[in-house]
């Protein structure tokens, strides 16, 4: 199947390094890179710090905790249609005069799925890179929704039921995936490993998405989310080109942030669906030896504490009023969290021991 073709990328070779020092930076052998130039790794699996300084911040915890208890305490100015996916959500103007996408999803475990995702990119230290998110409850007489009575008639929302407002973000554009998972991958080569010279080669900006493209990739091997590459992946079969159109469910700032869009296939249907989708998901995942340093912490410590559920239910909880309506994952559900983290920390060992 597909699978078969994945390769480890952003690996670095043990024959194409020579560690220098205790720090454990690396250069290809026999390149020409003066030995005082930043290595875009340390320690053979970690981009630099200095690389990580680069990356774009995305939405910084204050003002994101800032729009969310504006964005809760706002009342709904006016509904428009388009914008925001599908035909049942709607673009929300507030009060006070910022715009959200409203999403109402065609079963509540799709709002599930977004809000708990959401949340467990807080708890892997990613949340800078969703957009600020929080619940809301459907109410027609209720002070929220009361400007936008007659637009709720005719959107066929049940009265009751619990939507996501994300905040909107102007000038987004669209993302190709980059080298080693674009265009390669449609002309359906095996996927070289990307060599130390390869990535000490690439100009800054290259080397800072892939920063964030790391941990993307890692995000959606844990919330098993289809919706973003692995659906590009699996539409390969049939459309040789599919990889170097835009990737579905993820934008760029105009900084060279990149944003994870709608995660609403995260963590409860992806995890319906599993059988189907890990055949992707996991050489996706076996794609990246190299991470950010913080990330790869965060999994040890969810792996040694065997936590990863424990977690987000306390900060979903602590973060999101309306959690109780949509409840938390089940039994089995966080048992599959768990599993999860603990292949990505076994994957990452695997790295380091290579």
């Amino acid at each position: 199947g597909g699978q078969k073709t994945f390769r480890t990328l952003l690996a670095v070779p043990a024959a194409g390094r020579e560690e220098l020092g205790g720090g454990g930076r690396f250069a290809a052998a026999g390149s020409p890179t003066p030995a005082d130039a930043a290595s875009p790794v340390e320690r053979g699996i970690f981009w630099s710090r200095e690389l990580e300084q680069q990356v774009p911040p995305g939405f910084a915890a204050e003002e994101a905790a800032a729009w969310l208890s504006a964005a809760r305490a706002a009342r709904v100015a006016s509904l428009e249609r388009g914008g925001c996916g599908r035909s049942s959500n709607r673009l929300a103007r507030l009060s006070d005069g910022s715009r959200a996408c409203v999403r109402y999803g065609i079963n509540p475990e799709q709002i599930q799925g977004e809000a708990l995702s959401y949340h467990l990119a807080g708890v892997l230290g990613m949340q800078e890179r969703l957009p600020p998110m929080a619940l809301a409850l459907v109410e027609a007489r209720g002070r929220q929704w009361e400007p936008v009575r007659e637009e709720l008639r005719g959107s066929h929302w049940a009265e009751g039921a619990v939507v996501s407002l994300t905040r909107w973000v102007d000038n987004l554009t669209a993302v190709v995936a980059p080298a080693p998972w674009g265009a390669e991958a449609g002309a359906g080569r095996r996927l070289q490993p990307l060599s130390a010279g390869d990535l000490g080669g690439l100009p800054p900006s290259q080397l800072v998405e892939l920063v964030q493209w790391s941990d993307l990739i890692l995000f959606d091997y844990l919330t098993a989310n289809f919706d973003r590459l692995v659906s590009n992946l699996f539409s390969l079969q049939w459309d040789p080109r599919v990889m170097r159109r835009a990737t579905s469910n993820l934008l760029r700032a105009p900084d060279g942030g990149l944003v994870f869009m709608d995660n609403e296939a995260g963590l409860v249907h992806g995890y319906r669906l599993l059988a189907m989708w890990d055949p992707y998901n996991e050489p996706l995942l076996r794609s990246v030896c190299v991470f950010r340093e913080g990330t790869a912490r965060r999994v040890a410590e969810l792996h040694r504490r065997r936590s990863a559920a424990a977690e987000l239910r306390r900060r979903y909880r602590a973060r999101e009023p309306l959690w109780a309506r949509l409840g938390f994952l089940s039994e089995r559900q966080a048992e599959l969290l768990q599993a999860r983290v603990d292949f990505v920390h076994r994957h990452i060992a695997h790295c380091r021991a290579q």
